[in-house]
């Protein structure tokens, strides 16, 4: 036989075995639907130490688009032993209408080892808008076009078995409130609709086996722990059924983040099969707004036991699994990271790190002033992912609740006011909820929702003069928004002065705390500024004032 007849002749049977290895598959979703989750089920049979490991074993969806774009999705293993039949998942969410074509790869210690035949399914058009992408300092964008801003909050977990503070024990351990399946509806039904959650080990601690202070997941010897999968599993289906999105804060998982977590082959390699099966698993949903992969790193680094971690060394990590995160997720969402208050040289520049993200504490009047500050320096979008009246919580917060109330309406609308596509998050969720704080978000959203249909994502920062009040200002299209707030202990009278080219005539008065809006006030135009005289407002109270041109 001829070299080439031997080759080819190889080629037929050895696609033979290889078909073998992918015993079937299927479509289990009965009608797909652009901007919706679409299920498939794989039957196949492989080798492996572990079958979470890509090293030893892989199983890939390739896809090309109706456009013609090809796609990678990871798929994640689900039961089966080693060396027989086994099953595995892919769960996949078209951003294109149309025709999709399909296979499957599988490898095995980085080998190809089989494909299945080739597939296709028609991909629905529907109302849905599609994934999270940033567009501006101002705004993120979903994949129809659609203007998105986080009115947001903090719900970092559920209420734990045993609480450590000091005087809020009780509060948070009030496991039937302090619930996603009270908070997240509450929270929508308020207004909000962008929150902030952990993987711990005491929420979503999908990669620990017991110890977890949490009542609601069970002690496991699976390397991924079935209860908490499953807990995340039906919290992003919440999330999508009340319309809000996260920031997922995934951590280091079961691990110690010391020195060697961040330059040990070994270490990357097992977090990257973390990211595998977190993509894999939840990457589908258009309500996982951003992967964060650290809550302050800048502590993390400072405490360990050796001495502070060098920064470049955290900062090449981030490099190098934002990079691996962008190459991984086929929908590309958002990546960020945090810190508390200590820069790390280079990490506002990692390229792969969309948004740049601290927490400020105590130290509430400088939010709008750090967002702007960060956003010149490095242009990207900045977010405030905590802030609050008072980090520490041996402290007693009820001694000081007025001025924890203050700082948690102003540092929503300082945000709202501010180049940034997220409101500057509070934590303390348990002790505002129960101050009835939640319906305070009703006000924030109004006026963005008013924002963004009056200019459909653009904002212009436009300068507002007042005397003895804080002002600011922004122009969306054919709407000028102007926020007041009276941050004395005595009610003020003031002008208002407008730096406006176009004549401002149509005024409404809203007040965010009652919820109402007041009768029309007179509004003037002299030398290039529209002035609105009498404005009264009393000690720490605020006025949002929307004005149209004439």
């Amino acid at each position: 036989m001829k070299k080439t007849g031997l080759i080819i002749f190889f080629l037929a049977v050895t696609a033979i075995i290889v078909k073998a290895q992918i015993s079937d598959v299927q479509l289990i979703t009965k009608k797909v639907l652009q901007y919706d989750r679409a299920d498939f089920s794989i039957q196949l049979a492989a080798n492996w130490t572990n079958p979470y490991f890509q090293e030893d074993v892989s199983l890939d969806m390739l896809l090309t688009a109706p456009n013609g774009q090809k796609l990678t999705l990871p798929c994640y293993y689900v039961s089966g032993e080693s060396g027989s039949n086994s099953s595995w998942e892919a769960r996949f969410t078209p951003q294109q209408a149309g025709k999709y074509e399909y296979q499957f790869l599988l490898s095995e210690k980085g080998d190809f080892k089989a494909t299945s035949e080739k597939f296709n399914f028609d991909s629905k058009p529907s109302r849905l808008r599609g994934f999270l992408h940033t567009k501006s300092n101002w705004i993120l964008q979903f994949d129809n076009g659609e203007p998105f801003r986080g009115v947001a909050e903090n719900l970092c977990w559920e209420s734990r078995t045993n609480d450590d503070s000091k005087f809020f024990k009780a509060l948070h351990e009030k496991h039937e409130k302090y619930n996603y399946d009270y908070l997240i509806p509450l929270f929508s039904k308020n207004g909000g609709n962008f929150c902030r959650v952990w993987m711990c080990s005491w929420n979503f601690p999908i990669d620990r086996q017991n110890h977890f202070n949490n009542h609601r997941y069970e002690a496991s010897n699976e390397y991924f722990n079935p209860s908490a999968v499953k807990k995340l599993d039906q919290f992003v289906d919440l999330c999508k059924d009340n319309n809000v999105y996260v920031m997922l804060c995934m951590g280091q998982g079961d691990v110690r983040a010391d020195h060697n977590f961040f330059i040990s082959d070994e270490a990357k390699a097992k977090y990257k099969n973390r990211l595998r099966y977190i993509v894999a698993r939840w990457g589908y949903s258009p309500n996982i707004g951003m992967w964060e992969f650290f809550n302050e790193i800048d502590n993390i680094q400072h405490r360990n036991q050796g001495g502070p971690i060098p920064a470049k060394d955290i900062v090449a990590w981030h490099a190098e699994m934002s990079t691996y995160l962008k190459e991984l997720d086929p929908y590309n969402h958002i990546r960020t990271t945090s810190i508390s208050h200590r820069d790390l040289e280079g990490l506002n520049s990692v390229a792969d790190l969309d948004i740049n993200q601290k927490h400020i504490y105590n130290n509430t009047d400088v939010l709008p002033r750090e967002i702007e500050k960060y956003e010149k320096e490095f242009g990207k979008p900045y977010v405030i992912g905590e802030f609050g009246y008072e980090w520490d919580w041996s402290k007693n917060f009820d001694d000081f609740s007025d001025g924890m109330d203050f700082d948690f309406k102003r540092g929503l609308w300082y945000g709202l006011f501010t180049s940034t596509p997220i409101t500057p998050m509070s934590w303390w969720w348990e002790y505002f909820e129960d101050r009835d704080m939640m319906g305070y978000f009703r006000g924030v959203s109004e006026i963005n929702n008013q924002m963004l249909q009056a200019g459909n994502g653009d904002f212009e920062k436009i300068d507002v003069d007042v005397e003895g009040l804080e002002a600011f200002g922004v122009k969306c299209g054919q709407k000028t928004f102007v926020y007041l707030l009276n941050k004395t202990d005595q009610k003020v009278y003031s002008k208002v002065k407008i730096e406006e080219k176009n004549q401002l005539s149509n005024l409404k008065v809203y007040h965010p705390t009652s919820l109402n809006y007041s009768k029309k006030k007179s509004v003037a135009y002299s030398d290039g500024a529209t002035i609105i005289d009498n404005v009264e407002l009393n000690a720490k109270d605020e006025l949002v004032l929307i004005l149209t041109n004439k």
